[in-house]
């Protein structure tokens, strides 16, 4: 599973920019402005967009070995996956979603079939059931894989109980892998169709005021990934490629947009389909992800039903990182 995943993003990096640099049929906006000037204000933004991701997914991640309070078991962990999971839940729901809808509904697609059936939320909802899915066969056979080993080594010698209860912490990592890992991609597919806008539009007036608002996107939706890979107990080989690979994402569609701006036309309909669909199937994955896996997880977990604090204090970092990212939405 581990390795299909790492294929599929492989596959992205190489296929988007061939999808999207096909002829177009619908017209391009008058892109206007200093190609110069635009250039300045991509490598700008390749560079804060880099550092704010970075910060943003290693704050979570190297912050619980220095502060006590950010260690998972603590109260407070609670409250930092609340707001972890309403970064991700709002970038689904006010980010892709409606970018996705805006792609697949635009007048450039010809009528049949685009116009006659609503492929938006079709999409996210089969991605979102196909994540489902994963998750649960994930953890199916990881459990019953494990009961198997414990229940063979104990019928061999009673003395082997504290092995196998060693292993079975760490193969009760291997489901949260395959969740994170999924989770990740979401994450990936859409930072590299933003960078890939990015890179590609000509405009300075477009491309300046992106530049924080970005940055600032990255570094919450950072925050949200290292949330949930610091509660996970993963080797910190895993953890480090995951934080990088998250961190170069939206730099790396940067300079694909860079590479293929002369050819590029966000108006074409390959560019139009490409783009909605993969943000429609991202979108699904996230809005799952932060409803099932983070917050219906914690949120009927009896330490936080039996605390009021803890309840009151994750409904309402759950609502501030919602809030924080849903605002950023004006601009980005």
């Amino acid at each position: 599973m581990n390795k299909l995943l790492t294929v599929s993003y492989l596959l992205l990096l190489l296929l988007l920019p061939i999808l999207v640099s096909a002829e177009c049929t619908c017209n391009a906006e008058d892109q206007g402005g200093n190609r110069s000037k635009a250039l300045k204000y991509k490598l700008i933004a390749f560079a804060l967009i880099l550092v704010a991701g970075a910060i943003g997914v290693c704050l979570p991640i190297v912050g619980k070995s220095i502060i006590p309070a950010l260690r998972p078991g603590n109260d407070i962990f609670f409250m930092i996956k609340a707001l972890a999971a309403g970064v991700i839940l709002a970038t689904g729901f006010m980010h892709i979603l409606p970018h996705a809808f805006e792609n697949l509904t635009s007048p450039c697609l010809k009528v049949d079939p685009w116009g006659g059936f609503p492929f938006t939320g079709f999409i996210a909802m089969m991605s979102a059931i196909v994540t489902l899915m994963v998750d649960t066969f994930a953890t199916s056979y990881y459990k019953s894989s494990h009961f198997n080993k414990a229940q063979s080594i104990l019928n061999e010698d009673e003395e082997h109980a504290g092995h196998v209860h060693v292993h079975g912490s760490a193969a009760s990592g291997s489901p949260d892998l395959v969740r994170h890992r999924v989770l990740e991609l979401g994450i990936v597919v859409h930072s590299v169709i933003i960078g890939i806008s990015l890179g590609s539009s000509q405009s300075a007036k477009t491309i300046k005021p992106l530049v924080a608002a970005l940055s600032f996107h990255q570094f919450f939706e950072g925050m949200g990934l290292g949330g949930c890979i610091s509660q996970a107990k993963f080797k910190s080989r895993a953890v480090t490629i995951m934080a990088i690979f998250f961190s170069l994402t939206t730099p790396v569609g940067i300079a694909i947009g860079i590479g293929i701006s002369k050819i590029y036309n966000e108006n074409s309909p390959t560019a139009l389909i490409v783009e909605g669909v993969f943000d429609s199937a991202s979108a699904g994955i996230l809005i799952y992800m932060a409803l099932v896996d983070l917050l219906a997880a914690d949120f009927m977990n009896p330490r936080m039903q039996s605390n009021k604090k803890i309840q009151l204090g994750a409904n309402l970092s759950l609502l501030f990182g919602a809030g924080c990212m849903s605002l950023l939405a004006m601009w980005a």
